[in-house]
């Protein structure tokens, strides 16, 4: 029995290291690229900049392997560009990605909203409420990730309170995407924030009073004025 048992043993013993091996793998992969996107999003590496898979890995105090798996990701979701070379470039945003970013939100975003008005509830009033009630108390001299955080979580709670997962789920997308177009428009226009705040305020009372075509006419208007403040010097 022993001749039986003990092989069988050591197949599992093996086999439960190299899952967790695998467990740690992914585990660094998903550090690297949570740190590396985050200091990307927040211009820590600002646009232009070329990075090493060397460096960033000792920086981040792991091999190069993981590293080279979160830069793969970095370059697919558009955030670097890879060349032949294995020379990494962090990408700008250019003026027809930020465009595009903000015609699809428009698209979603009215649709959203007039949704929500037909159907709003007491409690979803509530959750709406609170979180405007944080974006006051925050509006008047937010950190650039401070009111980037606010001003996301106001858009998605609305695509949140309709139940759609789909909507949701490239709502999601979109705000990493568009963190470094926020970004740039409060650099350039620092009173953005309370502005901001006002606008979805009105949003808001238009939703709770059941308007749903004034909603998507004021949601449209607020980011048709965020985009302009990014594009319009450039148009």
């Amino acid at each position: 029995m022993k001749s039986l048992i003990l092989p069988t043993l050591g197949i599992c013993i093996l086999d439960k290291i190299s899952e967790e091996s695998k467990q740690g793998r992914s585990l660094l992969k998903d550090k690297a690229y949570d740190v590396l996107k985050r200091q990307i999003l927040d211009e820590e590496f600002p646009p232009g900049t070329f990075l090493s898979e060397r460096k960033l890995a000792e920086m981040l105090g792991m091999s190069k392997t993981p590293v080279k798996a979160a830069l793969e990701r970095l370059e697919f979701e558009g955030f670097v560009a890879v060349s032949p070379q294995q020379c990494i470039l962090v990408r700008d945003l250019s003026f027809e990605t930020i465009a595009d970013q903000y015609e699809i939100r428009s698209a979603l975003e009215t649709f959203v909203v007039s949704k929500l008005a037909e159907r709003i509830t007491v409690d979803q009033i509530s959750q709406i409420r609170n979180c405007l009630k944080l974006q006051k108390e925050n509006c008047e001299s937010p950190t650039v990730r401070e009111w980037i955080e606010l001003d996301s979580a106001f858009h998605l709670l609305l695509a949140e309170l309709i139940g759609n997962q789909s909507i949701h789920r490239v709502m999601l997308d979109l705000r990493d995407r568009m963190h470094r177009v926020i970004s740039r428009v409060l650099r350039l226009h620092p009173l953005r924030a309370k502005e901001s705040f006002l606008e979805h305020t009105e949003i808001a009372e238009a939703i709770f009073a059941g308007k749903s075509e004034l909603a998507a006419s004021l949601v449209a208007k607020h980011l048709q004025l965020g985009r302009d403040l990014v594009l319009a010097p450039k148009e």
